[in-house]
């Protein structure tokens, strides 16, 4: 039993503690592209002015990342902000093991090589190293054709999303070039199949099957609008579309009329992607036998692999080529065993990422008797065209959870700024962020009146910088002179404000510090709720007087 020990001269709050998480709500100037700041918000204003607001690392080295050049994501935003510490993530794990070697020594690797007809590389086409990273990629492709593989296909799905948004041929047209380099009598390899992945593949939280199985009619099948070349689909995608990469329709690489790269008996394939809640699906329709989603038309013998396991609960999928994180002593966990009452809400967007990655990539709930989670289906539709989402019907849901009296501890999030954030369009995020302030308001004034506190912060940028930004941190235009829309996170700060109208008698918030990030919202949470953090979580943003 992990429990937490009871501070000595503070007992908590006595009403309940609500962490709000508003997704993709950084700190960034009040330039032009900043939509946070041009949205009408007059509750978010009056945090930031009235109450303690502290900023937070919520990119690179402060969330596991490789670099500070890398963004911040939701998955180890939430890692953080629920472990109440720093774990090496995704990327840096997978890069880890390609450069030691213990990948391509692993049993997963040789048993997906041994006499393979053709070896399938499917995942996100992009160096934006957030769900993969384009160098894991050529490293693979490399080491296969060192180890005696024969014949490989890769699938390729468009990013626009954490990279520029119509970057796709600066990605394409160097590997291109980079796979000519490879290619030889005895190693036949070419791009096959692809599309954008807001179109197909990489549906989450089954949101959309739809999705996943366009996606498999495209890799597996071959079944799509056929051309010669993924530079060809591209380019003719964007002249009669107009939409960015994400968005662009799949598309099927054929030769006389036949796809040159459909999955077969015998073949092997690997997901590259590191990140799990945009793999799970497919992995799904690769390894469940009892797999229902949708008709998969015919399902080839194959060994199937992923980067890592997406999900290390219900073990998806079978077989990966790097271990996750172990991510322990998370603060549900804590919390659980201390017998304090929790809820998690948000909408399906999003509900993974305050269960699932909140707890650790951990599915299911610590304790059934004092952990409730409710999701809010989300709707399937542009977010653009529905920016204010799901916010009314997820703060009516907490409202009514606050006020029944059951949670002393609660932990909600906003998608708006972060989904709608990615679709590129400043108004339509500028009206998510006015709709959630009024959602606000709303909860504030519950917490109010039950005399509660709330910690009200974010897992990473995204609304706060909606144009693209030079190394000046000037914006980018577009030949026609609008500016350059851009889709994805962001390397700023997070705000973490401390609404609190009852207690500050009994702590001091602390100074600024440079080292501040997300992990440090875990150990005041619970010095909030009248616990001693555990030694091993990084520190609260708040000492008791």
């Amino acid at each position: 039993m992990a429990q937490l020990k009871k501070l000595e001269h503070f007992s908590g709050v006595r009403g309940p503690v609500l962490t709000i998480v508003m997704d993709g709500v950084g700190l960034a100037p009040a330039n032009a592209g900043n939509a946070v700041y041009h949205a009408y918000t007059p509750t978010l204003d009056m945090l930031m002015e009235k109450y303690p607001m502290r900023k937070l690392r919520a990119h690179g080295t402060a969330v596991g990342l490789p670099s500070d050049d890398d963004m911040g994501n939701s998955e180890v935003g939430h890692n953080a902000l629920g472990s109440g510490q720093v774990f090496s993530q995704g990327a840096k794990l997978v890069s880890e093991s390609i450069a030691s070697g213990k990948m391509f020594t692993s049993d997963t690797w040789k048993n997906l090589i041994e006499n393979c007809a053709t070896l399938h590389f499917i995942g996100l086409f992009s160096d934006g190293n957030v769900h993969s990273h384009i160098d894991h990629l050529k490293a693979m492709i490399e080491r296969a054709k060192h180890d005696g593989v024969k014949r490989v296909r890769i699938h390729i799905l468009l990013d626009g999303r954490d990279v520029g948004e119509t970057s796709a041929l600066e990605y394409v047209e160097p590997f291109e070039a980079f796979i000519a380099g490879l290619r030889s009598d005895d190693f036949d390899i070419k791009i096959a199949s692809g599309g954008g992945r807001m179109k197909i593949t990489m549906d989450r939280y089954e949101a959309n099957w739809a999705m996943v199985e366009a996606g498999w009619k495209t890799h597996v099948l071959g079944d799509g609008r056929q051309f010669a070349s993924a530079k060809e689909a591209i380019e003719t995608y964007r002249a009669e579309t107009k939409v960015i990469d994400q968005d662009l329709p799949p598309f099927v690489i054929a030769e006389n009329g036949k796809p040159i790269g459909t999955i077969e008996d015998g073949d092997s394939v690997i997901f590259f992607n590191f990140r799990g809640d945009r793999a799970i699906e497919i992995s799904k329709a690769f390894d469940d036998d009892a797999f229902d989603k949708f008709d998969r038309v015919r399902r080839p013998n194959v060994k199937y692999a992923g980067m890592l396991e997406y999900d290390g609960d219900l073990h998806i999928p079978k077989s990966y080529l790097v271990n996750p994180p172990e991510i322990t002593n998370t603060m549900g966990e804590y919390l659980a065993d201390t017998g304090v009452t929790q809820l998690a809400i948000s909408e399906t967007q999003k509900y993974g990422h305050v269960t699932y990655f909140w707890n650790g990539n951990r599915s299911g709930k610590f304790s059934d008797e004092t952990e409730s989670y409710v999701e809010i289906p989300s709707d399937v539709v542009p977010f653009e065209e529905r920016p204010w989402m799901q916010c009314a019907l997820i703060a009516d849901k907490l409202i009514a959870a606050l006020e029944s009296g059951e949670y002393r501890y609660l932990r909600v999030n906003f998608p708006n700024g972060d989904m709608v954030g990615h679709t590129g369009n400043m108004l339509a995020t500028q009206c998510s962020m006015e709709a959630l302030d009024l959602q606000l308001k709303r909860i504030l004034a519950v917490v109010d009146k039950l005399e509660g506190v709330a910690i009200i912060t974010a897992d990473h940028g995204n609304a706060d910088e909606m144009y693209e930004l030079d190394k000046k941190g000037e914006i980018k235009y577009n030949k026609d002179g609008t500016p350059k829309a851009k889709t994805s996170h962001t390397l700023n700060p997070v705000p973490c404000i401390i609404y609190d109208n009852f207690y500050t008698d009994a702590y001091a918030v602390k100074e600024q510090k440079a080292t501040f990030g997300l992990s440090d919202v875990a150990a005041t949470t619970v010095n909030l709720l009248g616990y001693e953090a555990p030694a091993m979580w990084d520190e609260s943003l708040i000492e008791m007087k």
